[in-house]
């Protein structure tokens, strides 16, 4: 048999030996005190496989010395004369096998056979550490264009790749308490998505913190939803500025933006809309390819100003009755919707929806606006969203992620090219439904079909939070693959454990204890459960800890409360 060249081990070298076995999990009886002391959680061993050239590789959950001779639930008071054994209980998280076909020193994620009892562990350090994170880095390294993340915590000669392709494929989620570095590890992926000839992305900016001038490079496109300062720009989608018509909402999403649902009269509002809706919208299309067979629904251009002449007419509308005029069917019943129809069109903060120029109006304005969003020649995509309106930014981001999702459903398999939704503070538009209303719960919907459908169309998604426990369960049980930097509240650190497999819920006991920029990285995208420094990314989000103690401490400040009061006033920067 030839010998593994990674872990060539002679017995003097055994630490103790297996003496229970579960389908996942061992426990180990150790030699003597002395190896014990020098044991931590998280590290690995490798146990003797029944398989001939082959290891275990077991990850430490748990050191104890226990009783040999009483039941783990029998109670004693005479602890000193009980004679004690030290024993350590491990998970399985792969096997190393010297030879597979013409390759050598493979890891695998799976283990073909659990270790036999007393088969012998022995201490994975020093050389034949960094031999096997290196191997395992080597196995990803070798793919075509890897994507590399940092350097292994517990041996930093060794870099960690990820599998790129497996990452995108079975989504992701970053998570991180402020500060953590949560933006560097973003900033981290999207510097080498950019680097790819034809990268395809869209990263949603809440904040600004990527709209900086460093990420003002080749492979990125800055975006940004337009403000009332933008509204009399001219070609608006070639200089960067995205409008998001009403038109593009359907049926259910209008009706929760303009509707009054404790209204008496929605319903009569309800079936008036789609019936007027359905007739502009044909009129667009009339005596087109497209003549017949549209609905409600259709992303089809349309003026909102006839509709609200035709509602206003109704609402005063008086018909011929038995006995001289009487009222007609809608008199009185429209003028709520009216006035909230009015409200929304005169709002400047919702300008980049209703205030549509001629150009935003044309039915051709649609191809022009997916290309930049979607086309695949002009990369990651980053689009400011600091500037929309809280209370809209659920249903803002739900439409593009739901009209990304539609074209990539319906471009034919040969023509599609996959692209990647990036959703910076997911906690604020992917949310529990519970605590949703009309509006934010629509938006969400097109994130659970991603969530659990994108894959087959090629829309990956990475959910970005610092607070997981407020992102819908729906959408981040679908991500396969979780970096999670330093989170402090317990219910953070409760749903991440328990979104991981059973037997490695212990690797997130230490979540709370993680450096800035080191996180814990589990999934289909890594071979081995990791903990990673991240490295430092060369573009950087404007997303620095402010220095408090030290601004406070300066002797001149920069502050400008009448440009800020402007700013609000305006509702742009």
């Amino acid at each position: 048999m030839m010998k593994n060249t990674v872990f060539n081990y002679d017995k003097k070298e055994i630490i103790g030996l297996v003496n229970s076995v579960d389908t996942g999990m061992s426990t180990a009886v150790i030699n003597d005190d002395s190896t014990l002391s020098q044991l931590q959680v998280n590290q690995l061993l490798a146990v003797q496989s029944p398989k001939s050239g082959r290891f275990i590789i077991a990850m430490i959950i748990k050191i104890y010395r226990k009783a040999s001779n009483i039941d783990d639930e029998e109670e004693t008071e005479d602890w000193a004369s009980l004679a004690t054994f030290n024993q350590v209980r491990l998970v399985f998280v792969g096997e190393f096998i010297d030879k597979i076909g013409t390759k050598t020193n493979v890891f695998r994620r799976n283990v073909s056979a659990v270790p036999s009892i007393d088969a012998p562990c022995y201490k994975i350090e020093h050389e034949r550490l960094t031999n096997l994170m290196q191997s395992i880095s080597s196995e990803l390294a070798t793919s075509v264009n890897p994507l590399q993340i940092g350097k292994y915590t517990m041996d930093e000669s060794s870099i960690a790749y990820l599998d790129a392709d497996k990452l995108f494929q079975r989504h992701a989620a970053i998570v991180g308490s402020t500060g953590s570095g949560k933006s560097f590890c973003v900033a981290r992926i999207v510097e080498q998505m950019a680097a790819l000839r034809h990268a395809n992305g869209i990263l949603f900016d809440i904040h600004g913190e990527y709209s900086g001038e460093s990420f003002k490079r080749n492979g990125i496109k800055q975006l940004k939803i337009a403000t009332p300062s933008d509204l009399s720009v001219r070609d608006k989608l070639n200089n960067g500025i995205l409008m998001v018509p009403y038109w593009l909402l359907n049926y259910e999403e209008m009706q929760a933006l303009l509707l009054d649902r404790s209204d008496q009269n929605a319903p009569n509002q309800a079936m008036l809309f789609s019936r007027e809706v359905l007739s502009e919208k044909e009129q667009t299309v009339k005596g087109t390819e497209y003549d017949n067979i549209i609905t409600v629904d259709s992303p089809v251009a349309y003026n909102l100003q006839p509709l609200v002449q035709t509602f206003e007419k109704l609402d005063v509308e008086m018909v011929s009755g038995a006995r001289g005029e009487k009222q007609g069917p809608f008199h009185g019943k429209l003028t709520r919707f009216i006035q909230r129809i009015n409200n929304k069109l005169s709002d400047k903060r919702m300008g980049f929806m209703f205030s549509l120029s001629s150009e935003e109006l044309k039915q051709e304005w649609l191809n022009q606006f997916c290309s930049v969003l979607m086309d695949g020649k002009s990369g990651i995509k980053v689009i400011d969203m600091s500037e929309v309106p809280s209370d809209v930014l659920p249903l803002v981001i739900g439409l593009l992620a739901r009209i990304v999702f539609s074209i990539q459903q319906w471009s034919t398999t040969e023509n599609r090219h996959p692209l990647a939704l990036l959703c910076d503070e997911a906690h604020l538009y992917v949310q529990q439904a519970t605590t949703l209303d009309a509006v934010a719960e629509l938006g969400l919907r097109s994130f659970e079909r991603i969530a659990k459908e994108g894959r087959k169309y090629g829309v990956g998604l990475v959910i970005i939070s610092q607070r997981p426990s407020e992102v819908n369960r729906t959408v981040l049980s679908q991500c396969n693959n979780f970096i999670s930097l330093r989170l402090t509240n317990v219910d953070d650190q409760n749903v991440i454990k328990r979104l991981l497999p059973d037997n490695l819920g212990n690797i997130a006991d230490n979540l709370s204890l993680l450096d800035i920029a080191e996180a814990i990285i589990v999934g289909d995208s890594t071979l081995l459960p990791s903990r990673v420094k991240i490295d430092e990314p060369s573009i950087k989000p404007s997303s620095q800890t402010i220095p408090f103690w030290s601004i406070w401490a300066n002797d001149n400040i920069s502050q400008n409360l009448s440009e800020a009061i402007g700013n609000m006033i305006k509702q742009s920067k």
